[in-house]
């Protein structure tokens, strides 16, 4: 073989090394805790500014710290749980996005304490006061969610009614959380701006992001975090679990949405056979709904809860 072959024939081993080591180090940049400071996952001034607004609201809430796991240092995962003031059997679960926290939700939270609801605030795997190095995408988070449920029946009574409530990633967990057996108690679902499919969103952002490929970039990852995590980024599927779904489900989304992009609202309502509502947002970018129309944010999810009787 002469050198020019041998030349030819290098390239593509060095381009797939390189894009090895390139997906190596995505999986840490994506994957990896990152300990953010409680405020909202967004850079929406108008979602902040309404943050603000319910910082003393939250502030003279009571509060209990609640734990999962307490006894395992490396899988303990942490919630606050806020009793409304009027005594009520209801209970919404809220799930945060990514990089964010159970603190981050609370203008979320502030919603649904109007409509009578206690509120239980979990932190993610590797969010907030929870354990973990390596965020999961809600893949075992789901699990843990599904735990807190039968915790709060547990704790509040056989007569509990629960609600899911997520956005983001934590739209993704409780749409995952769908495909689950979960206590009778757990009566319905909202479901703001969540991915389909882990791997669609990668790819989405990887593309998007660093102009790269989805392959091997993902495969890659994909096999670090199996290794790590004992899951692959195929098995993080939203779509999968809400074939399984059988309880009344509201999908939200921004109709201007460049990080989770506003068609995987429509296949994700698609995937479910279920009693099913949707909202595109005029005007909304990811995560912006509630910011872009917090009245009518606020007036859709009373009627959807009104709707089914939840």
């Amino acid at each position: 073989m002469n050198w020019k072959k041998a030349t030819l024939l290098s390239i593509p081993t060095v381009a797939l090394v390189g894009l090895s080591v390139l997906g190596s180090k995505m999986y840490r940049y994506g994957f990896q805790r990152v300990d953010a400071p409680r405020i909202p996952d967004t850079d929406n001034l108008d979602y902040l500014a309404a943050f603000e607004l319910v910082k003393d609201w939250f502030s003279q809430q009571a509060k209990e710290d609640w734990w999962l796991y307490a006894d395992d240092p490396k899988n303990k995962i942490h919630a606050l749980y806020l009793p409304n003031p009027t005594p009520t059997d209801k209970t919404v679960v809220i799930a945060h996005g990514y990089h964010g926290n159970g603190q981050s939700m609370i203008a979320y939270a502030k919603i649904f304490q109007d409509l009578d609801f206690n509120i239980l605030l979990p932190d993610n795997r590797a969010h907030g006061e929870s354990a973990g190095e390596w965020i999961n995408f809600g893949w075992l988070d789901r699990l843990d969610y599904r735990d807190w449920c039968l915790e709060l029946v547990d704790r509040l009574g056989c007569d509990s009614e629960i609600i899911l409530f997520g956005v983001s990633m934590g739209g993704a967990i409780v749409m995952m959380m769908s495909g689950e057996e979960l206590p009778v108690q757990v009566q319905g679902i909202i479901e703001d701006c969540g991915y389909s499919t882990l791997h669609e969103q990668l790819a989405y952002r990887a593309k998007v992001e660093f102009k790269l490929p989805a392959f091997p970039v993902i495969p890659i990852a994909s096999l670090i975090n199996r290794a790590l995590l004992g899951f692959g980024v195929n098995d993080v599927n939203s779509l999968q679990a809400l074939q399984q779904n059988t309880r009344p489900i509201f999908f939200i989304h921004g109709a201007d949405d460049q990080y989770v992009p506003t068609k995987m609202c429509y296949q994700n309502f698609d995937a479910t056979s279920a009693p099913k509502e949707m909202w595109i947002v005029p005007n909304a970018d990811h995560g912006e709904a509630l910011a872009v129309n917090p009245n009518e944010y606020q007036h859709r999810i009373a009627e959807f809860l009104r709707r089914f009787d939840l």
